[in-house]
């Protein structure tokens, strides 16, 4: 019989605001075990006011207050209906972790900060667990850029003694973990730029769509050699690791000034071939600047779905043998929420969550803050 002392619930909501990702995994056997799994959408009300804190506006304080609840309570959901489909209680899980909802991610600057919302004491008092939150600021606070957090978890789960290994995901942000099979080499991991927040934020503009199905609309339209030129002249591309990003940087707005500076107006098609490009581009130099040609690539998050954005990834890097992280033992849709349930076990157990070859921090830190749940 299995140790319930095992059992974790991962929750993860990223840049895409498309919706919470719920897992129950198994962290006492290894491999680890993924119990089960679920998605739940937001609310469209709720969404739009995610959406609009991720930019500076009026009213802000009320907005986010009520979002902060909100949002847990919606967790709250997903988490009981979980334990439901498992049959199990909440007296057989050890903790939860929520990443929360990232709406303001800025590591640069006098004062960095990086905010994610959902109140972790409401998802305790409304599902009876221990809830682990809060996981990038004391990365911050030690000088780190307090993500990515995921290459950790990467790390434990997926390197490989025989064979170089890159994981990529491409969430809304895209970003990369680089595994060597020399174990006394660093993990290099960072985002690369824009993973399916720009995609997916066109296609919502022009044809009311979440999400562009397997690349279909980006496929019927010709990337643009202008546009592309212009994207890719922004600074962030070219600086060095440790860094990250956000909707900060990567939004409509900057898309719009971009589109003012060409000579003459392109297709909406066009367009979104161009921003898959432009994911595509970045990813590819990223992964090229490391001096590798025959690592493994891994992919997991939304764009494993992006079958045109693979066709492109593929092509580019042609000399790489890419899947997705199934071929591994864990499905790319839930490699993140998994991530965020092992960094809550790694903070009740007393361990440092964070690499800081990776996030520029200072030294090793016990990433969250614990909420107890039922007494």
């Amino acid at each position: 019989m299995v140790s319930t002392d095992g059992y974790y619930i991962g929750l993860m909501s990223g840049t895409s605001l498309d919706g919470i990702d719920a897992v129950i995994v198994d962290y006492g056997q290894k491999p680890i075990r993924l119990i089960a799994s679920a998605t739940r959408s937001l609310p469209i009300e709720l969404r739009q006011t995610l959406l609009t804190l991720t930019q500076p506006g009026d009213n802000e304080i009320e907005q986010l207050g009520q979002a902060d609840v909100q949002f847990s309570q919606l967790q709250a959901e997903i988490v009981n209906d979980l334990l439901l489909q498992s049959k199990l209680q909440p007296i057989h899980i050890t903790a939860i972790g929520s990443h929360g909802q990232t709406i303001r991610h800025r590591p640069a600057g006098t004062t960095p900060f990086s905010l994610q919302i959902g109140d972790p004491n409401t998802l305790a008092e409304l599902t009876g667990i221990t809830v682990v939150a809060d996981f990038r600021r004391r990365d911050l606070a030690a000088g780190g850029q307090g993500a990515p957090l995921v290459p950790a978890f990467h790390a434990e789960l997926f390197a490989s003694n025989d064979a170089d290994r890159v994981i990529l995901n491409v969430g809304g942000m895209a970003n990369i973990t680089l595994l060597s099979k020399n174990s006394s080499q660093p993990v290099i991991g960072y985002d690369t730029g824009p993973g399916n927040i720009l995609i997916d934020s066109w296609i919502g503009r022009h044809r009311q769509q979440g999400f562009d199905q397997r690349g279909d609309w980006a496929r019927s339209g010709q990337a643009d050699p202008q546009l592309l030129a212009l994207l890719l002249q922004l600074d962030y591309f070219d600086q060095a690791p440790p860094k990250s990003t956000g909707r900060e940087q990567f939004n409509l707005d900057w898309i719009d000034q971009q589109l003012d500076k060409l000579p003459q107006q392109i297709s909406a098609a066009d367009v979104q071939a161009t921003l898959t490009e432009l994911t595509v581009c970045s990813i590819t130099a990223s992964i090229l600047k490391q001096g590798l040609c025959d690592a493994e690539i891994y992919i997991c998050g939304g764009g494993a779905h992006n079958d045109y954005l693979l066709e492109r990834l593929q092509c580019l890097l042609d000399t790489f043998t890419i899947t997705t992280t199934a071929s591994l033992g864990l499905p790319a849709d839930w490699v993140e929420a998994c991530a965020f349930a092992w960094l809550a076990k790694r903070c009740l157990m007393q361990l440092p969550g964070n690499l800081p070859a990776v996030t520029g921090a200072r030294g090793d830190r016990i990433l969250g803050g614990i909420y107890p749940g039922s007494l």
